[in-house]
């Protein structure tokens, strides 16, 4: 009777079952270890008679379970390996914007936040529109042709409508290659950030600079796989992928139909501030008009 499939008993079919609707947070173990330890417990020679005739059906889910595995780690090897080629790369333009950029920003974090907006940029001092300005006049005083992008699309049913805005650099290169246009994302990292992301969705993103200065084909090279192991991480979870985590939506962001703006600056430092009209009293402001000669302080009322 050996050779004879027996029926599995239904304690033992629920239990299987159960299984597969476990969301697993991803704290280290991953899931397939966790998946071999359930099915090995008491699999060795003192088992019961019971238990020896689904050895067969044991071993035929532990080899599902190592290719699982297997083809799990090359997936994820395979997209770490693939980011850190395309953000290996760069050429001497890209070079020189990014430096610049770089400078940009740390002259804007030494003369502190500056502005009034309420949209603070992580890691970096001050707002992200005026940080967005101030990054972008800078590279014009460069040399470089530099505006605010800002991005808008309408909903289809694939994805939502939106806008973004961002920073870019259009520079013509020779007449043969055509215009080159370097993308700045000034919060880059965190535009592919997830909540309740795998822990391997997670150690990818973090090999994401937080500042993006590339060439747009290297930009869609990185959203093709970022959302390809976006999928794949909420697949896993057995959660539904959100339609704004789409390829198609984060593309939009940065090669949908945009406006581009340039802003002159009136500072000689290229920072934007807004600055506080003056202000006077009431309660002198006729005398102070009838009488010029008579110099003193107004005071506010409140």
């Amino acid at each position: 009777m050996a050779g004879v499939m027996r029926r599995i008993p239904m304690g033992h079919r629920i239990l299987m079952s159960s299984m597969d609707g476990v969301e697993f947070s991803g704290d280290g173990a991953s899931i397939a270890d966790m998946m071999f330890g359930f099915y090995e417990v008491g699999c060795d020679g003192s088992s019961p008679e019971s238990v020896e005739d689904y050895d067969d059906i044991d071993d035929i889910v532990n080899e599902e379970q190592n290719v699982d595995s297997a083809e799990n780690k090359a997936f994820w090897d395979t997209q770490h390996e693939h980011l850190q080629g395309i953000l290996c790369r760069t050429s001497s333009l890209e070079t020189r914007i990014r430096k610049a950029t770089k400078d940009a920003t740390k002259a804007f974090q030494l003369a502190g936040t500056l502005c009034f907006c309420q949209n603070p940029v992580l890691g970096v001092g001050g707002c992200r529109n005026c940080l967005m300005k101030h990054v972008s006049d800078y590279l014009r005083d460069a040399g470089y042709n530099s505006a605010i992008c800002k991005s808008k699309w309408r909903s289809s049913h694939e994805i939502p409508s939106g806008e973004h805005t961002y920073i870019d650099v259009v520079d013509m290169l020779s007449s043969k290659k055509g215009e080159v246009r370097v993308v700045i994302e000034l919060n880059f990292r965190a535009e592919f950030e997830m909540a309740r992301a795998s822990e391997e969705y997670n150690q990818l993103i973090e090999r994401l600079p937080e500042v993006f200065v590339g060439r747009s084909d290297r930009l869609k090279n990185l959203i093709k796989i970022i959302c390809s192991a976006a999928k794949k991480c909420m697949k896993d979870k057995k959660m539904h992928l959100g339609p704004w985590r789409k390829q198609k939506y984060m593309q939009a962001k940065w090669f949908g139909s945009c406006k581009r703006t340039t802003y002159t600056s009136v500072l000689p430092e290229g920072l934007s501030i807004r600055l506080q009209r003056p202000k006077a009293s009431l309660l002198t402001y006729d005398l102070l008009e009838n009488l010029p000669s008579l110099h003193c302080t107004a005071v506010e009322v409140l």
